[in-house]
């Protein structure tokens, strides 16, 4: 048996008129003997043992149960303990009860190939009847799409509200989604408020100083200032110094033009391109004093 190398591999069959050699043998579950591919089944090497593994199973005529017969056990004895326990005689006609399609003057029987459960009535049909409107469906109302939040928020703003103690579930819900609302809108109310609130302050303040600039203009007989470079008139010098720095200076002085520094009155903001031109101002215009 086996190879020189493998002395041990392999097993001969069973069968006495057979006896091969086979290295990948089958052992029999019921005999515990060992075959060869040809002599494997219960019936091939005529197995003495073959219905330790019989199962026998008999279909009660109330219920529509399969009842198994237990080895070494008299069936009458087993059937009397099925019939006194498990039998359920109401269990006979769901299970031998064929459905059909539910679609009027439909007859086909459902089974597993050609059952569709429809989505809106959740109802079993045959693929002929699966749509909808081929069945006359049943199914769930569409919700309104022209519900209006607000009419229902100032709808119950306007109502005074009534006591009901019967209070269901349904409506305590749609009263505090309505709190809520009311709450989110007053917040609402109350940042843009506040915006406007800020934002004409500072339109105000814009305008004081606009105000400020012009009447010392006016006191001061201030007909404007002028470009050095370009030669553009402004009316003040808060403005020809923008208008140098982001023309003049942002361009990096393309055409060579030297740059000026300008010095204002202390008095009356007016600008100076000499040092001195400013003090001899200040001495005859404003009697010689730098104060306020």
């Amino acid at each position: 048996m086996g190879t020189p190398q493998f002395p041990n591999l392999g097993k001969h069959c069973s069968v006495s008129d057979c006896n091969q050699l086979d290295f990948l043998p089958f052992t029999c579950d019921c005999c515990n003997q060992v075959y060869c591919l040809e002599h494997r089944g219960y019936i091939k090497h005529k197995c003495t043992k073959a219905n330790k593994q019989d199962v026998t199973v008999v279909i009660c005529p109330l219920c529509a149960k399969g009842v198994r017969l237990i080895k070494d056990q008299d069936p009458n004895i087993t059937w009397e303990n099925h019939v006194n326990v498990e039998c359920d005689p109401s269990n006979y006609e769901k299970v031998t009860k064929k459905r059909k399609c539910p679609a009027p003057e439909c007859k086909e029987v459902l089974v597993f190939s050609n059952t569709i459960k429809c989505r809106d009535c959740l109802k079993d049909h045959c693929l002929k009847h699966r749509f909808g409107s081929d069945h006359k469906c049943s199914g769930p109302k569409k919700l309104e799409t022209s519900f209006s939040f607000m009419s229902l928020l100032n709808r119950n703003r306007k109502e005074e509200p009534k006591p009901n103690l019967t209070s269901t579930a349904s409506s305590k819900w749609t009263s505090s989604f309505l709190n809520v609302a009311s709450n989110i809108r007053a917040s609402a109310e109350a940042g843009m408020s506040k915006l406007s609130g800020e934002i004409n302050q500072v339109w105000q303040s814009a305008r004081d100083g606009v105000g400020q600039s012009s009447s010392s203009g006016n006191r001061n007989d201030h007909q404007g200032e002028q470009c050095p470079q370009c030669g553009a008139n402004f009316s003040s010098v808060t403005a020809l110094v923008d208008h140098v720095q982001q023309v003049h200076e942002k361009n990096g002085n393309p055409l060579g033009i030297k740059k000026v520094t300008i010095d204002a009155c202390p008095k009356c903001s007016r600008g100076f391109l000499d040092p001195v031109s400013l003090v001899e101002h200040v001495e005859r215009g404003h009697g010689g004093g730098t104060g306020a």
